[in-house]
């Protein structure tokens, strides 16, 4: 059986909706992220870059969500489009790589920033704020007039867009507000919200009791970039 690793953050959750949809049997393996888990040697052998999600497929692992998401809608021929030649294919890659290079990181990082910087840093709040409102207004724009990321079919990449969209009021800073702003982002993410598979995928967190405080424990596993700003 299919093992997937995970926890309830963003980029864990997108695949978690993919094998809902596709049906697949698969064993949750919780990933703690804030209790270190993600560093153990046998995590780590899975993915060398001690992050979630992961997936071992038989003989076959997969480290990085948006791989993931094309490994499986490949491998299953459903929710991507399989003429590797074809237009549909290349616009297909391209809001998959748009939203892993450019939403992910720059969402991440205005969360971070914003929510969990030891200090406030006007600059670099400033800075990712920009970028993440940037790029969720070309999602917001290409909505306007797509039903979903690449037209009329849904797709792996509107499976990829719902993992960080659930979450953009926070990313933001704008709680409901967001909406006012996006109102494209909300429709879609609406319309996905009330599918069996997205409310199934919702409920798979609720089997495993995460970490929730951000302790100071935490913040070493989280953070261990900040370790370098103590003074020896």
């Amino acid at each position: 059986m299919l093992q997937f690793f995970y926890n309830a953050a963003p980029n864990p959750m997108k695949v978690a909706l993919l094998l809902e949809e596709l049906g697949i049997a698969y064993e949750p393996i919780p990933v703690d992220t804030r209790k270190g888990q993600q560093f153990d040697p046998k995590f780590q052998s899975i993915n060398p870059n001690s992050k979630v999600p992961a997936i071992v497929d038989g003989d076959v692992t997969v480290f990085d969500s948006n791989a993931i998401l094309l490994y499986l809608a490949d491998r299953e021929q459903k929710f991507v489009p399989t003429d590797l030649k074809s237009s549909d294919r290349a616009k297909a890659l391209s809001w998959l790589m748009f939203i892993a290079s450019g939403i992910g990181p720059f969402s991440g990082q205005s969360v971070h920033f914003r929510h969990n910087a030891p200090q406030p840093n006007e600059y670099a709040l400033n800075r990712y704020d920009f970028e993440a409102h940037r790029h969720w207004k070309i999602i917001d724009d290409h909505l306007s007039n797509h039903t979903y990321m690449l037209g009329t079919e849904y797709s792996i990449v509107d499976m990829c867009f719902w993992g960080w969209a659930r979450l953009t009021p926070y990313v933001l800073g704008m709680g409901d507000k967001t909406w006012e702003t996006y109102p494209n982002i909300k429709r879609l993410l609406d319309l996905m919200n009330l599918r069996p598979a997205a409310q199934r995928a919702e409920e798979l967190k609720k089997q495993h009791a995460f970490k929730t405080e951000m302790d100071d424990d935490a913040k070493k596993y989280m953070y261990p970039q900040n370790l370098r700003l103590k003074k020896i």
